[in-house]
């Protein structure tokens, strides 16, 4: 991001990608706050079509197992009891008709580990990423500290990501987002994008 001769902020479209996080069926429908995962979707739908339009590159990241046997099973004082139902890792239908972004399927939290988002981002040149998407506060975030320490500029669209809890979502837009890069609207964002 930079700043323009009237000190407006700007977003250069091709050294820019859009991340998406975990925008899925099986996802997607879960309890978020403080917004709802229709309200995420609508905005980071908008952040496709506003980046399509600017030729910015678009990564939609979806969470998926090959047999369950993948998955990491650490031992932790919460335990998880996940049943995978039949398309619960597809991409929502309003981001899965963009056909022009690229899409990354990982296998645990953070979108970096173990794919090629940072090959692909550095042989474009990219060296800023506009995060959003499913959970603020786990994909999300585990994302944005990957991008952190690979050295990129990060920009967050706090409309576009919800959280478990408000609660949740709130400390990690206030106290964590703020120390690695910029929060912003999805409608500032995108007026934004040159």
């Amino acid at each position: 991001m930079e700043k323009s001769a009237n000190s407006m902020e700007f977003i250069e479209a091709n050294r820019t990608a859009l991340v998406a996080i975990d925008l899925q069926n099986g996802i997607s429908n879960r309890h978020g706050a403080p917004y709802t995962g229709e309200q995420v979707i609508q905005n980071a739908a908008k952040l496709v079509k506003g980046f399509t339009q600017k030729g910015a590159f678009v990564v939609l990241v979806r969470v998926s197992t090959l047999d369950g046997k993948d998955m990491l099973k650490p031992n932790t004082d919460v335990k998880h009891t996940v049943q995978f139902q039949e398309g619960w890792d597809n991409l929502v239908p309003e981001l899965a008709k963009f056909k022009n972004a690229h899409i990354i399927t990982k296998r645990q939290w953070g979108a970096f580990y173990g794919t090629d988002l940072d090959l692909q981002l550095r042989r474009r040149k990219i060296d800023t990423v506009v995060l959003c998407g499913i959970s603020t506060s786990i994909g999300v975030d585990t994302t944005a500290r990957e991008a952190y320490q690979h050295g990129y500029n990060q920009i967050f669209a706090e409309d576009a990501m919800t959280s478990a809890s408000e609660e949740e979502h709130a400390f990690v837009c206030r106290h964590i987002f703020p120390r690695i890069g910029r929060v912003r609207a999805t409608d500032e964002i995108i007026s934004a994008l040159k």
